[in-house]
């Protein structure tokens, strides 16, 4: 379809261009359309020339009376000047070193004008010729939109080697495209949200005729990515379990229980809660991927140390591992404090743990007598081996490497 064809069937775009747009990961008319502006330029205002303020930016339409390229002291600096009128009066318009458009710039040439009234003259920002001057002198309508220049101009990202202004002639010609698009949001749920379908959202969102139409096209994108994306996890999430059974730990021994009254304060209703689901997750035989959410000093340890207790309870193994070796010590002395009333063993393994209870920790893990650790990254290297591990926890965030 014409969404999968090359940026290069746009008029506009040969190869040299389309390499520049390749490294902004456009390669399609597709992903064109998924190009967002990040913002807009009003330019919906059109003035007359002598109603303009020194430093007042304004669009105009005007017509060329005469042009010419005025050469400068500097080297490489050309300024192109045309006298150009509309109905309240003359005014002079430069362009600073696009010396090709003199020749483009004839007497009765009509042009959208963009740009900001200095003392010197109108310094143009962007123009459209909206019609060009026959041999007659006349002006015929060359069909231009006014994109650059009129109404809400979307401001799309680019770089040094392609610039916004060619991204939005590309961004109009691949509006054909849009009615192509596949519509993913269900029919209830837009109308239950007021928004529109795809192909009214893609044009509205590039080139919007008010505010209010651009923002309800972002927020139904917005919304169409982030339920995509949620879809791809769930997908991704229900293909993991299926294809990777988990370890079910049913009813054990009690530790775990036994630990929690005999702590000397009650677990709050959401701490309650995060156990029951933990609990359920870990009976299921399916592998657990949960993410624990609290502020500092909420509880989340207590919770964490339930899981892993659960683990110990059934026979099994468990580890929590922390970023950095001062947190893995801040752990152990927390897991030291909180298992004061039940006698589980663990071990705390760091790089700076020394060689021979590295050793001893490391047997013990491989034999199953040791049923818990606490430690750094030094958890997954090599030569670590667990005999029957099932509950691992991951504190705060970490940089792993390629290999790890």
């Amino acid at each position: 379809s014409l969404l999968a064809a090359p940026l290069t069937a746009l008029r506009g775009a040969g190869p040299k261009l389309a390499a520049a747009a390749s490294a902004l990961g456009l390669e399609t008319v597709g992903d064109l359309l998924r190009h967002v502006p990040h913002g807009y330029r009003d330019r919906s205002a059109v003035r007359e020339a002598a109603d303009l303020r020194i430093g007042e930016e304004a669009t105009l339409i005007v017509e060329v009376r005469s042009a010419r390229v005025r050469p400068t002291r500097r080297r490489g600096l050309r300024i192109v000047e045309a006298t150009v009128a509309d109905a309240s009066g003359p005014l002079k318009a430069t362009w600073f070193n696009q010396a090709w458009l003199a020749e483009r710039l004839r007497p009765g040439t009509r042009l959208l004008l963009n740009g900001k009234l200095e003392r010197s003259g109108f310094r143009v920002e962007a123009h459209e010729i909206v019609g060009e001057a026959d041999a007659s002198g006349g002006s015929a309508d060359s069909g231009a939109t006014g994109i650059h220049t009129t109404g809400l101009v979307p401001v799309h990202s680019a770089s040094e080697r392609l610039r916004p202004n060619r991204i939005r002639e590309w961004a109009w010609q691949a509006l054909d495209a849009a009615p192509l698009a596949i519509e993913p949001l269900p029919a209830e749920l837009r109308a239950r949200r007021g928004l529109p379908v795809e192909a009214d959202a893609l044009r509205a969102v590039h080139f919007p005729a008010a505010a209010a139409q651009a923002r309800l096209a972002r927020e139904r994108l917005a919304l169409e990515e982030l339920l995509l994306h949620q879809a791809a996890l769930a997908a991704r999430r229900r293909g993991r379990r299926e294809s990777r059974p988990g370890i079910e730990i049913g009813p054990g021994d009690g530790l775990a229980e036994r630990w929690l009254a005999s702590l000397p304060f009650e677990l709050t209703g959401d701490q309650r809660t995060a156990c029951a689901e933990l609990d359920a997750d870990l009976a299921s035989g399916q592998p657990m991927q949960r993410l624990l959410m609290g502020e500092v000093g909420s509880g989340k340890t207590v919770v964490a140390l339930f899981a892993m207790l659960r683990a110990l309870e059934t026979g099994h193994q468990a580890a929590l591992m922390a970023p950095t070796e001062t947190l893995a010590e801040q752990h152990a002395q927390t897991l030291d404090r909180l298992l004061a009333t039940e006698p589980v063993p663990f071990a705390l393994l760091t790089g700076a743990t020394p060689a021979a209870r590295r050793r001893e920790a490391l047997a013990r893990l491989r034999s199953g007598e040791l049923g818990l650790v606490v430690g750094t990254h030094a958890l997954i290297e090599g030569d670590v081996e667990f005999a029957r591990l099932a509950v691992c926890v991951v504190d705060e965030q970490h940089r792993f490497g390629v290999s790890q």
